[in-house]
């Protein structure tokens, strides 16, 4: 899979930035200047660039402020910070005031590799899919980062994006926009089972794809782009050729990736033999890189495989 040569973050940013030229009331706000579209925009694009300092929380209150006002508000920092620290100003300053606002989240899951707890976006999820009204997306390739950027400018609602900190693999073609429209879509085809995932997890899921067919598994993988709402009749019909389903995150098993999924099935009366793999209930905290992390946590590609070998010959 070719990889792009641009990083996740910098590709959403300068699609705001291009935005930004045309239109005076987006502002972009940070608390973190260590991007280089970051640097372009705040260059070019000065009187539209704030700078909140490490005060992630007063940054939401500010964004708040600025929406009532008219303004089309994206606000950038780290993915724990901008989400956990800033729980309760998110809920009570926008998504109970009905504002709009794009959250940009950087470096989800183990994307810090040995920064420590502190860094690990692995409860995100749980924590921002609670609250009301709120839409939430995992790009997974250059494709998906572009459109949900061109969404949230076109049509400016409470977002929260979730960046990985890496290059991504393509996933989809140009034009292709199946995961915009649907939420979710299938890019591998398969037999019996699938393996819905999302963002990085992605490619793991397809290097676990490539050594279960030399076992004659043939699993499917499905891109769930849109984790919040998720859409039963497109879910329905996306699971339809399949009678196992895995979900498959770097996230905590309560209230991650598999939790919607499930609830959306039993929701939609969806039947299907299901299996969750993620983070147990553990905090690791260990360094060694996100490969190591993955093999502690048990989501490392080895272990994924077996996993999901055993599931499928049950």
């Amino acid at each position: 899979m070719e990889k792009n040569s641009k990083l996740p973050r910098d590709i959403f940013l300068d699609q705001i930035h291009a935005a930004a030229r045309n239109n005076k009331n987006i502002y972009v706000m940070t608390a973190d200047l260590g991007s280089d579209a970051l640097d372009r925009f705040r260059a070019e694009m000065g009187r539209q660039f704030i700078h909140a300092g490490i005060s992630e929380q007063n940054m939401i209150d500010v964004a708040a402020g600025m929406a009532l006002n008219g303004k089309i508000v994206y606000v950038y920092a780290m993915a724990p910070f901008v989400t956990l620290r800033c729980f309760e100003q998110i809920k009570v300053a926008i998504a109970s005031m009905g504002l709009p606002l794009t959250i940009i989240g950087v470096g989800v899951g183990y994307s810090y590799e040995d920064a420590g707890p502190t860094h690990y976006a692995t409860e995100d999820i749980s924590c921002m899919r609670s609250l009301a009204g709120i839409e939430i997306l995992t790009p997974g390739d250059e494709q998906s980062v572009i459109q949900a950027a061109r969404l949230t400018f076109a049509k400016p609602a409470l977002r929260y994006i979730r960046l990985d900190r890496t290059y991504l693999p393509t996933l989809y073609n140009e034009g292709d926009n199946r995961f915009m429209q649907d939420g979710i879509a299938e890019i591998d085809r398969g037999e019996t089972l699938c393996i819905m995932t999302a963002g990085y997890m992605l490619q793991k899921a397809r290097a676990v794809k490539v050594r279960l067919e030399s076992d004659g598994i043939k699993p499917g993988i499905i891109d769930v782009f849109r984790l919040k709402p998720i859409n039963g009749q497109v879910l329905r019909s996306v699971l339809a050729p399949y009678s196992k389903v895995v979900t498959l995150e770097e996230h905590f098993l309560s209230g991650g990736l598999g939790g919607a999924l499930v609830e959306a099935m039993v929701d939609n009366g969806i039947r299907k033999d299901i299996k969750r793999i993620g983070i147990e209930d553990h905090y690791y905290c260990e360094n060694g890189g996100r490969n190591y992390l993955h093999q502690l946590a048990g989501i490392d590609v080895d272990t994924v495989t077996d996993a999901v070998r055993s599931f499928a010959k049950l």
